[in-house]
């Protein structure tokens, strides 16, 4: 089958998967006065197509900032205008002001699912089908077939276009994170091809869009500074090249804010309500480590939220400077997308008024990498959809959670029948100390005596590796079992038992702590495959 055909069917397949899931309910449904982040999205509409925009980020009469204020960058603005503009044409009442908060009918629900869809198709898909097409960072083999004759970058294809996390949360819960996905994922696809530029205009777009994408912003800074600007000194004409870059970037968010820029004192109020540390820690229970440690010591009680802000900076600079300071000194590409993922999930864990959705800016690099180090990414995906499992029984989403995990799990174990065996990784392990055996023998003497020795000593070498890779990895796919088993067993808990009385919130809890255990060892073991191997 052509490759060409090969992709249109699996664009549609994704195409059908998201549509399927926009017939469940949405966040906030029936559930006023606030209706949830559907609300919010058509709230913007309207605020932004019925007001100048001046007096979008300010609160007037017209714009209270208590209901729904609008606090993403300017570009999430400009796209509610357009969203606004074309909902104003089909029908009026979708954002009269002030008269339509609260509107869900079914012809409107139909609209705004169709937006998100529309995002999709024009974005997040054409990304996610030129990064996996056109990857030069991956190591791994990509001429191989497996299912029915695929060739391996279409089923790495399929299996990041199925991810479960990201179809729930825009096309249940309700939002438009696969435009900033995409942007971030086409930036990364064009730095990898070294054209940063490109890169540099898309991924301060979709910074633009959602300021959550910070969670990336450093290994880009550090891998086009250590490209430009290494250690070992640096030439004129990289300077030249990185100064075209800084000035693309600036002028690039220039561009962005130029509504805002014209007033000192507009542009302060739009930054402030960009990054408001009034909200506090956290709100929800989300599977980080300050949730996790407000369990046994009271960390609101104790400090400030100024003090806590500053806490969460110097943690998560700390966290994620070594994987900066790695792809810094080591600018490679197989390096800067593990870098992501390391640098993402110190954000996660670390960072100030983290809400359960941010995961999806470590599970995006994660998909990115996943033909790489297939095993331990489908474990991260896994624990990734789980811990959003709270946000997801909150929308009524509790069945397409299930659903969507099995179908993903299911899919995968079926496009990669060896992730979780150990043959395969036994037979590459054989084949890798094969070679370093005939290495050793082809530098022994020319000694009969000696290369009868050396023989023994390879042989006995190999058995010893051997056996000890197999025990680690028999080890590590029961620990996954168990792993997963405990998020079955919560899973199923948390939608059939009521809590306690006394503790209302304890399977939210349990689940976030579950899952921040997990993450803090997916941390660790990210960090050691970028610093280490």
């Amino acid at each position: 089958m052509p490759g060409s055909q090969q992709v249109i069917l699996i664009f549609l397949f994704a195409l059908l998967l998201r549509w399927c899931i926009t017939y469940h309910s949405h966040s906030g449904q029936g559930e006023p006065p606030m209706f949830g982040d559907y609300e919010a999205q058509r709230h913007w509409q309207e605020i932004t197509y019925n007001l100048p925009v001046e007096k979008w980020y300010i609160n007037t009469t017209d714009n209270d900032l208590q209901y729904w204020g609008l606090d993403y960058p300017p570009l999430t603005a400009y796209h509610s205008f357009l969203i606004g503009y074309v909902a104003n044409n089909i029908d009026p009442s979708y954002i009269t002001l002030h008269e339509s908060r609260g509107l869900s009918s079914e012809s409107h629900k139909y609209f705004m699912r169709l937006t998100v869809l529309t995002a999709d198709v024009l974005i997040y898909l054409p990304a996610i089908i030129y990064f996996v097409l056109n990857n030069q960072a991956s190591r791994t083999e990509t001429k191989e077939t497996n299912v029915f004759g695929f060739d391996r970058k279409h089923i790495v294809l399929l299996t990041t276009l199925i991810y479960p996390g990201q179809i729930l949360i825009d096309h249940g819960h309700f939002q438009y994170n696969c435009i900033s996905l995409g942007l971030y994922i086409g930036a990364v696809a064009a730095i990898l091809q070294n054209s940063f530029v490109v890169g540099s205009v898309l991924f301060v777009s979709a910074l633009n869009y959602k300021q959550m994408e910070l969670y990336h912003a450093l290994p880009i800074f550090f891998y086009i500074l250590g490209r430009y600007l290494p250690p070992k000194g640096f030439c004129l004409s990289n300077l030249a090249r990185l100064l075209y870059i800084s000035f693309t970037v600036v002028f690039t968010f220039f561009i962005t804010w130029l509504p805002f820029v014209k007033n000192l004192k507009l542009l302060t109020m739009v930054a402030l309500r960009l990054f408001p540390i009034t909200r506090g820690l956290f709100e929800d229970k989300v599977a980080n480590v300050w949730c996790a440690v407000n369990v046994l010591y009271k960390l609101r009680d104790t400090f400030t939220n100024a003090q806590l802000a500053t806490i969460c900076l110097a943690a998560t600079t700390a966290a994620a400077l070594p994987s900066c300071i790695d792809v810094y000194l080591k600018p490679r590409k197989e390096r800067f997308v593990i870098s992501h993922i390391n640098c993402a999930l110190a954000f996660f864990l670390f960072s100030f008024q983290v809400h359960e959705k941010s995961i999806l800016l470590v599970a995006i690099p994660v998909l990115l990498h996943f033909q790489d180090d297939p095993f331990p990414c489908f474990w991260f995906l896994i624990i990734s959809h789980f811990s959003m499992l709270p946000l997801f029984m909150k929308d009524n989403l509790y069945l397409a959670y299930w659903i969507t995990l099995i179908f993903y799990t299911l899919a995968t174990l079926w496009m990669y029948p060896d992730i979780l065996s150990c043959e395969k990784q036994m037979v590459d392990e054989t084949q890798k100390l094969r070679k370093q055996a005939k290495v050793k023998l082809s530098r022994s003497s020319k000694s009969k005596s000696l290369f009868t020795r050396l023989k023994k000593d390879v042989i006995y070498y190999c058995e010893n590796h051997f056996s000890a890779f197999l025990k680690y990895d028999l080890w590590l796919v029961r620990l996954f079992y168990g792993s997963v088993i405990g998020v079955i067993a919560l899973s199923i808990v948390s939608g059939f038992l009521e809590p306690p009385k006394k503790y209302p919130d304890l399977f939210p809890l349990l689940i976030s702590v579950y899952s921040c255990g997990h993450f803090i060892v997916f941390y660790l073991y990210f960090n050691y495959k970028q610093l280490c191997v």
